[in-house]
């Protein structure tokens, strides 16, 4: 593992990647940890049972297992989930999914990075941004995520690995009224 992936979501990736490399399933543990985020972060039901302290770790294991399961997911993925909702740690799974992904990118050599606008680029707009991180990052071999934010009012959040690039209206007003109060 890299040392950006630190701790316990760091550890549980690190695992998992371990054991799908020497089972042969990367790409298929890929597959399914990828689908399970755009489940969990586009499901309302997915986000309660993944994160309310209220269910039970065995109910939160059973209900993780049998949903991978009936998604047909690798089995490898299925134990992994479940190991993960018994131990109690069913609330770090995001983390654990994007630490698990940022491994696998870079160990296939991209550099992963995040755009953050506050509207929803046309495709010309994402094609300069995806070249312009590219050349920030010094790599053709780009995992980028978008996602958009209303509140920046106006330009950019780029995060490249530790490196972030705020460019975004938000941030230039509130260093101004940072300045102001200085003066007064």
């Amino acid at each position: 593992m890299s040392s950006s992936a630190k701790g316990l979501a760091g550890r549980y990736a690190g695992a998992l990647y371990a054991l799908a490399e020497e089972a042969g399933k990367v790409d298929a543990v890929v597959a399914d940890m990828t689908g399970l985020a755009e489940l969990v972060s586009g499901n309302d039901e997915m986000k309660t049972l993944v994160g309310s302290p209220a269910i039970s770790w065995t109910v939160q294991t059973k209900a993780i297992t049998a949903i991978l399961e009936k998604a047909g997911a690798e089995a490898l993925t299925v134990q992994f989930a479940g190991t993960v909702a018994s131990n109690g740690r069913l609330h770090a799974l995001t983390r654990i999914i994007t630490a698990f992904l940022a491994e696998h990118a870079r160990r296939r050599g991209q550099v992963s990075a995040e755009v953050i606008s506050a509207i929803e680029l046309d495709d010309a707009r994402r094609a300069r941004v995806e070249a312009a991180v590219a050349k920030l990052a010094g790599s053709d071999k780009l995992s980028l995520s978008m996602h958009v934010d209303p509140s920046l009012i106006g330009g950019l959040v780029v995060r490249i690995g530790s490196r972030m690039i705020d460019t975004s209206v938000k941030t230039k007003l509130n260093r101004l009224e940072t300045a102001m109060k200085g003066i007064a």
